[in-house]
């Protein structure tokens, strides 16, 4: 909403009431965390140990990493640059073994008390020139506090060894056979780390400034305002009990036929299905012998694995490149479709999950449901295009739900190519160093992302992990940002083609 012109406004609370909410929380923040629920996931299993805990990083999805709940991965992804996160299925594994008297008995260990609480207060000076001009200063502080019981549960590994005797059902469940065909990898959770009580999870920040801004509201009008006034933020998540925070899991592998033993494994290179090697192998043969069309199709169907490339930004940008050009070939009307069924679906994570599994998954019953209230042009688009949609889809799903969200706002704006080009600048110095280091953003970059558009992209990569604030180009490589950050360049990317038409 913008400032009336000609307002006398002398409070900068009421200015501050104007600007995008992530220049209005406190400057000297290193970064944002994706959530309350995230931050303190990440926390507990920081201080749990072992590399082979998982933090929870959805709050609404977190009863679905309980113990012996199945999950399952891609195998391979169309990227060598990203990988996906484990989606959990609505079963156990009981649920595909045959019936027995004897049923597992859960191990609790713990409780573990954890305590984390923070108070920080900073004397603050902003100079901001691009999109926004502000100068201010002031103080700043910020609170965290948390305190919360946790305890695993886990089974014997007497246990374990029984349910590995077990045979799997002669009928196969659906869910299974589906996971057959898209070759993808599944596993159980071992150990689930879980809240003994109802917690409160909160934190606040405040900023008391006296300064002058100046705010372009648009290309023709400028309101300026000056005066001093306090800025709050407070945020307050309720967790119930019982809530999953971290977890660990085992490969799922079916010997033989898949019916007969299975095995629960710590090797994550064996194949859950192990029949598919035969097949791998045959297409990795035929590879030499067809056109680049139709490798394109084999990498999307999974049946062969890309050629493996260095590591480097230009692989990535080569890569990108590529699903690029393969998008521009499609008519202007059927990329217009695409760009809208995908802003349509992106702030439904389930749905953009759903729509890959559809399109991955070599399901023509699923697919024909999906694709009968079509026309016959765009259906057959949809077909032709099943590569790189998937790619797509990939790229996207390795992002947050708040990415998402401003990548919905991000599309609509028309502002993907800034986007880009802005995130092209930090990876493309970086990419190849695995330590934290210093970085500059282009003022220029910074310049071309007016108002609220400077907030959203700045929140994008923060969500990535990155080190960085709206009222400052300096910022922090991080390696945990890399392959998020890489996702990011991608659906950017990709999406602007789509966007051109």
């Amino acid at each position: 909403m913008p400032v009336p012109l000609g307002k006398n406004i002398k409070d900068l609370s009421e200015v501050a009431s104007f600007l995008p909410n992530e220049l209005c929380t406190p400057f000297y923040a290193p970064s944002i965390m994706p959530s309350l629920f995230e931050c303190t996931s990440k926390n507990v299993v920081k201080e749990l140990g072992g590399k082979d805990f998982r933090p929870i990083q959805n709050l609404l999805s977190a009863h679905k990493f309980c113990q012996l709940k199945l999950l399952r991965k891609k195998r391979r992804t169309l990227s060598q640059f990203w990988e996906q996160s484990d989606v959990p299925v609505d079963h156990t594994l009981m649920d595909i073994l045959e019936p027995s008297p004897s049923v597992p008995e859960p191990i609790v260990t713990g409780t573990f008390i954890f305590r984390d609480k923070m108070i920080l207060n900073e004397k603050v000076k902003v100079d901001v020139t691009a999109g926004l001009e502000v100068n201010a200063e002031g103080k700043a502080a910020q609170s965290y506090e948390c305190s919360l019981e946790v305890q695993s549960v886990t089974i014997s590994p007497r246990d374990w060894e029984d349910l590995q005797k077990r045979k799997v059902l002669d009928q196969e469940p659906s869910f299974l056979k589906e996971c057959r065909t898209r070759g993808d990898s599944l596993y159980v959770v071992t150990e689930a780390v879980k809240l003994t009580d109802r917690i409160i999870l909160q934190d606040s920040s405040s900023m008391n400034a006296t300064g002058k801004f100046s705010i372009p509201w648009s290309f023709y009008a400028k309101s300026t305002a000056e005066g001093s006034g306090l800025k709050v933020r407070e945020r307050m998540v309720t967790l119930p009990q019982g809530t999953v925070m971290a977890y660990k899991r085992k490969k799922l592998v079916f010997q033989e036929n898949g019916r007969a033993i299975l095995l629960i494994s710590d090797d994550d290179k064996q194949k859950t299905f192990p029949e598919e090697k035969l097949k791998e192998l045959r297409m990795s043969l035929e590879i030499l012998s067809i056109s680049d069309d139709d490798k394109q199709k084999a990498f999307s169907e999974g049946t062969i694995r890309r050629p493996i490339l260095p590591i480097d930004f230009k692989s990535l940008q080569n890569e990108v490149s590529m699903e690029m050009e393969a998008v521009a070939k499609l008519p202007r009307d059927i990329r217009d479709a695409l760009f809208h069924t995908i802003l349509a679906k992106l702030k439904d994570q389930g749905a953009l999950q759903d729509l890959t599994d559809m399109l991955d998954g070599n399901l023509w019953d699923d697919m024909g449901s999906f694709l009968s209230g079509m026309q016959e042009d765009l259906r057959n688009a949809w077909l032709e295009s099943r590569p790189y949609i998937i790619y797509l889809l990939e790229a996207l799903l390795v992002l947050s739900d708040i990415q998402h969200e401003l990548l919905a706002w991000s599309m609509e704006k028309r502002i993907l190519p800034q986007q880009r080009e802005l995130v092209k600048s930090i990876l493309e110095p970086n990419f190849r160093y695995p330590w934290n280091i210093p970085f500059t953003l282009d003022p220029k970059l910074l310049t071309s992302l007016q108002e609220e558009g400077l907030a959203v992209t700045f929140g994008l990569l923060q969500e990535c992990g990155l080190r960085v604030a709206s009222d400052n180009p300096k910022g922090t490589w991080d390696l945990e940002a890399k392959k998020p950050l890489s996702a990011l360049y991608g659906s950017l990317s990709v999406l602007q083609q789509l966007a051109e038409a």
